[in-house]
């Protein structure tokens, strides 16, 4: 039995080329992310190892806790501390370091690097080791900085040059000292380092005379363990706490691991769809190919082999195609790793430098998948032709589904369906997270059902488009009664194009739908001509209220300062506005009382207020972050959003009890309102500074579909394998189809039917089949598309369904293009059969 298997291997090379293919492509996308995300996240350990060379022990500032009305802070880490540190017996030195954002500008005045990746520190004198000078001299003053070499190279820079850059706001215009090297990860992946000397540091970032984090280099001969326990002796316990170097670094190795498996698991997600879509492909060829055995099959069951023998001659020879295809995907896998390192870096992501990491891990997923999804696939047909008597498949009975067995599948269709559309619809009742897994658990039970139910679904739908195959006359008869004639063959073929069509249109109406529903949020509360707010999200600094206020044609000015207080031993957000202009700036409905701020006055939204059982009237007391109260009153109560919402204090009451102001964004109302000329009028006002973003509710709307867009077609990207796949399993079943009735298409051709007419015929059916496909595809996404919504509109008020007609009818225009394509070579191999030896074939 295994040799007879290993010759219908060999016998049927051509024919299983399309399965090989189909199970290569999911076993290369598979492999390719392991690949990818092992040597990214290797590489970048290693880089990030690097950075804790010049650190045997990090002392790092404590976090007191919250108590009574005091809110939690960081202890600080001063001066003094850096000096015991560093006067322990086991310490070769001692280092403070500063850190906070810096935006660079290059030479054209954009943004060097990324906004999230530009960071600025402390340069520790001529004898800091983290930093190496290739040219230059240390900075003095705020005058004066150091960057980064990589940036630098970008930028043209060089020592003597003037740069524009920001730290919270305000521009500044530093010459460059010296240029230096850096192992920073930051830095690697695109990012910039700018380096002041330590005092301008701590005034840039608000920190005067004190540090982030004390990083200790131990004597020669001292380990980390003895040099943390000196330091510990030697400092206070309540103040600071101690980590090793090698901690730290492993610490960091397991963060970078953990977002990396963020990364693999949703790339391996979308193998795993485009594996579930090639089982349809491994499940269609092995029934076709059994079904062209069955009079060899019976001989061998009459001649003495058992049902388990002929279940496991269709098994080995599942096993040597998923084999061969889990080869040929791990190679194109390492490909795919390699072409994915090279693309992060035309996209501005560069990637540390490092091996190619092909672990045993990544060789034996690689098999385990190639194989077992293959074999699992072929089981069902092997099963199927091994319960056939010998009898009967001699006399072809066995050709006809039983009435039973299409009663079975049509009731466990209709159960899986019923039940998935019920779990969906009792997840949509659901709060927020709450209803992700029921409804991703129903998503999964309706696509099963729909899937068992196609061969019973295929008919009515197929028949709907009899009237347009009328058209083609005798091609397009015989091509819808070919589509109808195996309905399980029809169902498995395109219930794959129906997957990938699934999740396309469900992600298309999701995306459309948050997006518009973003932009009546912003419509109805903002009133404002223009939000400012720093590109990286950071916090801006008072001063540029101040500046936009001085600015000639704006009328209105607030911030939205965000602050941490104390009510009721529980911590709370407020944010600080301008109680003169926030009404003005904003638009919320009242649900209670008046939108006042002002004072002692203060505007809650409903949650808030419901949570601490407030209304219009009510008064409660607030510690700020400097432990001082103050008793305020509720004047109105009002129905926030997602851009907008929590307890609204007026700045004058605000700011006294604040030791470092910082806001969050900046709404400007001017007197013409949006125009481009007001908008360069704002720029200049703030220094036309690139760390910072001055838009208007188009320019919000605009980033945000930005946002949508790119993620959208990150995700067409990678369901583009599943689509491709798809097209392999539509190829397959056509080609395999033409095999089994070359008798048929020569009596065709022998009663008239020419070689154009029986092109139309097969690719007629391609076309129906895909079309099928498409619309099962596209229903089931609008769906699913509607649920997700509902579930995200239980928490956003605004959230209204939006049916993209124009991408959906270009989903179809693709499903079509899909059938025309696929049925290509099967149709041109249809027509060049010779019809006396097709009509001699058995």
């Amino acid at each position: 039995m295994f040799r007879t298997a290993l010759r219908n291997v060999s016998a049927h090379k051509a024919r299983l080329l399309m399965t090989v293919l189909a199970v290569m492509l999911g076993v290369a996308f598979v492999s390719g992310t392991l690949v990818f995300t092992n040597s990214l996240s290797d590489a970048l350990q290693k880089q990030s190892a690097k950075g804790f060379d010049h650190v045997d022990v990090a002392v790092t500032p404590e976090w007191k806790e919250a108590e009574g009305d005091k809110v939690g802070a960081y202890r600080e880490l001063t001066r003094e501390l850096v000096d015991d540190s560093a006067a322990v017996p086991g310490a070769a030195r001692a280092i403070g370091t500063v850190q906070g954002f810096t935006a660079i500008a290059g030479k054209d005045g954009k943004l060097l690097g990324d906004g999230f990746q530009s960071q600025g520190g402390n340069y520790w004198g001529t004898d800091d080791p983290r930093y190496p000078l290739v040219s230059g001299r240390a900075p003095k003053g705020e005058g004066e900085i150091l960057i980064d070499s990589e940036s630098a190279k970008r930028a043209g820079y060089q020592v003597g040059d003037t740069v524009r850059m920001s730290v919270d706001g305000p521009v500044l215009e530093p010459v460059i000292t010296g240029i230096f090297t850096t192992d920073d990860g930051n830095v690697a992946a695109g990012g910039s380092l700018t380096l002041f000397d330590t005092a301008s540091a701590q005034k840039l970032f608000g920190k005067a005379g004190t540090f982030d984090e004390i990083a200790v280099k131990a004597k020669d001969g001292v380990s980390e363990t003895e040099l943390r326990a000196q330091l510990e002796k030697a400092l206070p316990s309540d103040v600071v706490e101690t980590t090793t170097g090698t901690q730290l670094a492993d610490d960091q190795a397991e963060m970078i691991a953990s977002s990396m498996s963020g990364l693999k698991q949703g790339l391996l997600v979308f193998a795993g769809i485009s594996l579930f879509v090639g089982t349809f492909i491994i499940a269609n060829t092995f029934t076709m190919l059994v079904a062209q055995r069955t009079k060899e099959l019976a001989l061998m069951r009459a001649v003495g082999a058992s049902r388990r023998q002929v279940t496991r001659s269709v098994l080995i020879e599942a096993f040597v195609v998923g084999a061969v295809a889990a080869v040929a995907g791990l190679v194109a896998g390492v490909g795919i790793g390699v072409g994915l390192r090279s693309l992060m870096g035309t996209l501005d992501a560069p990637m540390p430098d490092g091996p190619l990491v092909i672990s045993p891990g990544t060789i034996g997923s690689a098999f385990a998948v190639g194989i077992l999804v293959t074999m699992l696939a072929a089981w069902l047909p092997g099963r199927r032709a091994a319960k056939i008597p010998p009898v009967a498949a001699m006399s072809a009975v066995h050709a006809t589904a039983t009435t039973k067995s299409l009663v079975l599948r049509n009731t466990l269709g209709a159960l899986f369906s019923a039940a998935g559309v019920a779990v969906v619809l009792a997840a949509t009742t659901m709060e927020g997270s709450d209803g992700q897994a029921p409804m991703g658990l129903g998503a999964v039970l309706l696509i099963i059902g729909v899937f068992i139910l196609t061969p019973l679904l295929s008919r009515p739908l197929i028949a709907a488009a009899a009237p347009v195959l009328r058209v083609f006359g005798v091609s397009g008869k015989l091509a819808r009664q070919n589509s109808v004639r195996n309905p399980r063959r029809t169902a498995a073929t395109a219930s794959a194009l129906m997957i990938g069509l699934t999740l396309i249109t469900g992600m298309t109406v999701m995306a459309g739908s948050l997006q518009k529903s973003i932009d009546k949020m912003a419509a109805s509360a903002i009133e404002a001509d223009y939000m400012v707010s720093m590109a990286n999200g950071h916090p801006l600094s008072p001063d540029v209220e101040k500046k936009l206020e001085r600015a000639g044609d704006v009328t209105a000015v607030s911030p939205m300062r965000n602050a941490d207080a104390r009510i009721d031993g529980e911590t709370e957000f407020v944010t600080g506005v301008n109680g003169a202009t926030i009404e003005e700036l904003t638009t919320f409905p009242v649900l209670q009382g008046s939108f006042e701020v002002g004072g002692s006055r203060v505007v809650v939204d409903e949650e808030t207020a419901t949570s601490y059982g407030w209304k219009a009237g009510s008064a409660f007391t607030i510690a700020y972050e400097d432990g001082e109260k103050q008793r305020l009153t509720v004047s109105g109560v009002y129905e926030a959003n997602e851009l907008i919402r929590g307890i609204m204090v007026d700045t004058a009451a605000l700011d006294p009890h604040q030791s470092e102001p910082a806001d969050m964004m900046v709404m400007v109302k001017t007197a013409d309102g949006t125009s481009d000329a007001a908008k360069e009028s704002l720029e200049k006002a703030l220094g036309t500074n690139p760390a910072i973003r001055v838009q208007d509710k188009q320019d919000l709307s605009n980033e945000i579909a930005k946002m949508f867009t790119l993620i959208l077609n990150l995700v067409y990207g990678l369901l583009a394998m599943a689509v491709i796949v798809a097209v392999l399993g539509v190829v397959n079943t056509l080609a395999m189809s033409v095999f089994e009735r070359s008798q048929e298409i020569g009596m065709l051709r022998a009663i008239g039917l020419d070689r154009k007419g029986i092109k139309r015929m097969v690719r007629l059916e391609s076309l129906v089949i895909s079309l099928f496909g498409g619309v099962l595809g596209l229903g089931l996404g609008v769906f699913f598309g509607w649920a997700a919504g509902e579930l995200v509109g239980s928490r956003m008020a605004t959230y209204e369904l939006v049916l993209p007609w124009g991408r959906m009818g270009l989903f179809l225009l693709l499903a079509a293009v899909v059938g025309v394509l696929a049925a290509l070579w099967p149709a041109r191999r249809a027509a060049r059969l010779n019809m006396l030896q097709a009509i001699k074939a058995e």
